[in-house]
């Protein structure tokens, strides 16, 4: 009985130890949790979405889910080989050019009207505190943080491990002027060295002013948010990027609902719309959109062109690895679709004809 109990003790204890490893960043205190109780979006002790959103479908439960995700894997829910990719200098681009470049899942790169902007880096390969459960796609990662030149603008759109990276951050540090993202997720930055005059975190519907001509909205989402034991203590988001030449939606994860429609009709039509659409299940519809809602919510946000990211990098649900993309192409009924590869170099103010690089796997 006594060595059992110790066993159990050192468990506990060790569990206890990795939870309050700097990686799982740090819940506001003070002012900060100030402007968190202030919020319109938080009650009953943490933020709430729009509508009534419960984590898993209604007739789902927790055994269902882990039965199905530890014992019932799918055989293509990783690719059967390595991602093909490119490789582009972002340190020598032709700032006169608006260029894209998308590193999978949810990180991408985009210069426009002259700004550096990265959004939800993700480059330590991996998508969680333990680095061996969710080992990036071979292939997916051909960047790295020395290959990221000064960004004015860094969005994080909440923070999950798979969007707001510990080891990434840190390394990005010295090249990131401004951060702008929603509230409660700034501490964790903070709290990992950022100074606080570098880091914009603001509630759903407010406005930044940035430099001239350049303008964010955050916007709402549909999801949750944690990166440890006590969920929904910072604020996920979207943003509406407004620049002297184009008006940009760049998503974070959502379930489909009506703020969508909302935004369009206030902000659209939009030049280029970034929209999640992978690592759902029909056990959690509410919290990532299905495939043929991203066509709906980017008709609804009056997108002239959309790109599909959150897929071909993690292995986060139990879809086939690429039925993502084949389900949004599928879908759509014309609206201009982004698919590059890994690295590749996209003009986005121009058309662009894309391979469909997923079929060589």
């Amino acid at each position: 009985m006594g060595i059992s109990l110790f066993i159990i003790l050192v468990i506990v204890l060790s569990i206890v130890a990795f939870l309050k490893h700097p990686k799982f960043g740090k819940i506001g205190k003070g002012s900060e949790a100030q402007k968190i109780l202030a919020s319109p979006n938080f009650r009953e002790g943490k933020f709430q979405n729009l509508h009534h959103t419960p984590d898993l479908t209604e007739g789902v439960s927790y055994y269902a889910v882990m039965k199905e995700f530890f014992f019932q894997k799918n055989k293509r829910g990783k690719p059967s080989g390595r991602i093909p990719s490119e490789k582009t200098n972002l340190h020598t681009l032709d700032p006169e050019k608006n260029i894209l470049v998308w590193f999978g899942h949810s990180s991408y790169f985009i210069q426009v009207d002259g700004k550096k902007i990265l959004v939800d880096p993700v480059f330590s390969g991996a998508a969680s505190p333990l680095k061996f459960t969710t080992r990036s796609f071979a292939g997916s990662d051909v960047y790295t943080s020395d290959d990221i030149p000064e960004i004015d603008y860094l969005f994080i759109s909440h923070d999950h491990w798979d969007h707001l990276d510990h080891e990434t951050i840190l390394a990005l540090q010295p090249k990131i002027k401004q951060v702008i993202t929603g509230l409660g997720t700034g501490t964790h930055l903070i709290y990992w060295g950022y100074p606080a005059s570098r880091v914009i975190e603001k509630d759903w519907n407010e406005t930044i002013q940035l430099d001239p001509g350049f303008s964010v909205i955050t916007a709402p989402g549909r999801h949750f948010s944690g990166r440890g034991l006590k969920r929904n203590q910072s604020l996920w988001t979207s943003f509406i990027f407004i620049t002297p030449a184009h008006t940009l939606f760049l998503g974070g994860d959502s379930g489909y609902d009506t703020h969508f429609k909302e935004i369009g009709n206030t902000y659209g039509p939009f030049d280029l719309v970034i929209l999640e659409c992978g690592q759902y299940d029909k056990s959690w519809k509410y919290i990532h959109m299905m495939p043929e809602e991203v066509i709906q919510a980017a008709e609804d946000l009056r997108a002239k062109k959309l790109m599909p990211v959150h897929w071909a990098k993690f292995a986060l649900a139990n879809h086939d690895w690429d039925a993502p993309i084949i389900r949004v192409m599928a879908a759509n009924k014309g609206i201009p679709l982004l698919t590059p590869m890994i690295g590749q170099e996209v003009l986005f103010d121009t058309e662009t004809i894309f391979s469909k690089w997923w079929l060589q796997l």
